[in-house]
């Protein structure tokens, strides 16, 4: 990739996601994901003025595995990450990397006009956008 090539997160942001409402248990969720591939999960908004969340593995292993709790009893909205941080579909994939980095993220929704149209993460970032 040089200085003249442009891509935009809309070029290698994935539109197969899996969205989940809060009250998907986690052991739900943890099926969906292997059902779907999915190494994220989106949760989706309760109303049209609340925000979206985000559930990652890492949340099912740190808040759930490692303090012993039941997944069959836990909600994905007691542990998701809400509100969560979100990439413009037209932003130049190098920004991208730049936010994840700054945030210490590894993986946005990508939204427009307040709905969600992928996701993105440094997979897509790095497989789709480096060598396209």
């Amino acid at each position: 990739m040089n200085d003249t090539t442009r891509i935009r997160v809309q070029d290698v942001m994935e539109q197969d996601f899996v969205m989940v409402d809060g009250m998907t248990t986690v052991t739900e969720a943890v099926e969906l994901m292997r059902q779907n591939s999915a190494n994220h999960l989106i949760i989706n908004r309760r109303t049209k003025h609340d925000e979206y969340g985000i559930v990652v593995p890492s949340d099912i292993a740190t808040r759930v595995l490692a303090k012993n709790r039941s997944p069959d009893r836990v909600n994905v909205y007691e542990i998701m990450s809400k509100p969560v941080l979100f990439i413009r579909p037209e932003m130049d994939i190098r920004y991208c990397a730049r936010f994840f980095g700054r945030f210490g993220i590894s993986a946005a929704p990508v939204i427009s006009r307040g709905e969600i149209q992928g996701l993105v993460s440094y997979q897509h970032l790095v497989l789709k956008g480096v060598c396209p």
